[in-house]
């Protein structure tokens, strides 16, 4: 048979090409559907991945953070909200870097050896809480006074305000001025002073310049405040507190008229009327003497005591002693603030004529079991020994907060009003 060496016909290789075009673009087509419907997938779980196969626990709040409006007074409760571990967070300042702390309050040089108190931050639910900046808040406070009066409490605030601002400013352009009562740190450069002043029950008692001690010897004056009052006037910014002076669980000596006539003639009362009485002083005084266009006032509520482990469930803890964690669950509340007291400030601010904003820290604090100072402090002024640092049933100080640590908190919601 003679072998076929001949083209094909036109119409055979016509239809050889058109099959193989429609392959080809059957083949491409089965590409693209095959690569849009990966890439779909790829994505879907990208984004899924990111929130719920989430390695780092604080990211998924991160992301929420950048959801949420700036904190507003007016439309956010800084109340409502849950303590988060954030491992990258670091403090402003240390108790090596800062020389201006207590070494009441420097839980680390005093030997505590964990740190993890101080990596924990504050989350409202409806709204982000701006972080602390001290170059914003230096600016702010330009030829200003701002004054913190009140206890050893708002001396720790005090304290850990002017840690967060002090290093931003050259040694030259700085400088501390200690004293019994009153202490001002100055930031030359910005004409501005940041002030603590001495003033545990606000109004007058005879344990103002020398501590008494024994509360059953304290006596106050709970109509007089002017001793303490002409150093606050012609402040720019006036943060007060009273609290834990009032809360020895003794009935309160209290006095009207002059120490200079003896100490007699005074009237036991339960710490609430005494309270009320004082505050009532304190409230005239604001309203009488400060110019509300030149002067903001501000009063921390409560700062929580941890006294009881069984508050938050540990039956066999002491105290505050070797707590290292918040208190997570939702909205506890401990038997370390006085209801009671908070209802009479609110009751009397509401009824003043000059605006006075509350610095609310009292809910986000009572979580904090593991911030005190416990066993890294010192008592008369000495350093707790070995010996009572194996005793923390009498000397675990659930009182006062390291620093750095929650106070710094406490700033960080006042930079948000400043």
């Amino acid at each position: 048979m003679k072998s076929f060496t001949g083209k094909l016909p036109l119409s055979v290789t016509t239809i050889i090409v058109c099959v193989f075009a429609l392959a080809v673009i059957l083949y491409a087509e089965d590409i693209r559907t095959l690569t849009r419907s990966s890439m779909f997938k790829l994505r879907s779980c990208s984004k899924q991945c990111t929130t719920t196969n989430i390695s780092d626990p604080n990211t998924e709040d991160n992301l929420e953070d950048e959801e949420k409006p700036v904190f507003d007074p007016n439309k956010c409760s800084v109340t409502k909200g849950k303590w988060v571990f954030n491992s990258s967070a670091r403090p402003l300042y240390s108790d090596r870097t800062c020389p201006y702390l207590d070494r009441q309050f420097e839980c680390v040089k005093n030997g505590r050896p964990d740190s993890d108190y101080q990596h924990w931050e504050w989350k409202p639910d409806d709204c982000f809480l701006p972080r602390f900046d001290a170059k914003i808040t230096l600016k702010k406070l330009r030829g200003k006074r701002i004054m913190f009066v009140g206890d050893s409490l708002q001396r720790g605030q005090w304290e850990s305000f002017v840690c967060m601002i002090e290093s931003h400013l050259p040694k030259e352009q700085k400088s501390m001025k200690r004293g019994r009562i009153l202490s001002v740190f100055k930031a030359k450069e910005y004409n501005a002073t940041v002030e603590f002043y001495w003033a545990p029950f606000l109004i007058e008692s005879n344990s103002d310049e020398h501590i008494i001690g024994d509360p059953n010897k304290r006596i106050l004056r709970v109509d007089a405040i002017a001793k303490h009052a002409k150093n606050w006037e012609g402040v720019d910014v006036l943060l007060f507190n009273t609290y834990v002076w009032w809360m020895s669980g003794l009935k309160i000596k209290s006095l009207w008229g002059s120490f200079s006539n003896g100490e007699e003639g005074f009237e036991e009362l339960d710490a609430v009327t005494a309270y009320r009485i004082g505050l009532k002083t304190w409230a005239n005084w604001v309203d009488s003497t400060v110019n509300s266009n030149k002067t903001r006032v501000f009063f921390t509520t409560m700062s929580p005591t941890h006294m009881r482990s069984a508050d938050w469930h540990h039956k066999g803890g002491i105290r505050c002693y070797n707590e290292t964690r918040p208190v997570l669950e939702r909205g506890y509340w401990g038997s370390g603030s006085d209801k009671r007291l908070m209802k009479v400030v609110e009751s009397i601010v509401q009824r003043m004529k000059v605006p006075v904003t509350f610095l609310n820290i009292t809910q986000l604090s009572e979580h904090r079991i593991d911030g005190h100072t416990s066993v890294y402090t010192e008592t008369h002024g000495k350093i707790l020994t070995d010996e009572q640092k194996s005793n923390p049933k009498t000397y675990a100080d659930c009182i006062h907060w390291c620093l750095p640590g929650v106070p710094d908190t406490w700033n960080q919601l006042l930079y948000s009003y400043l």
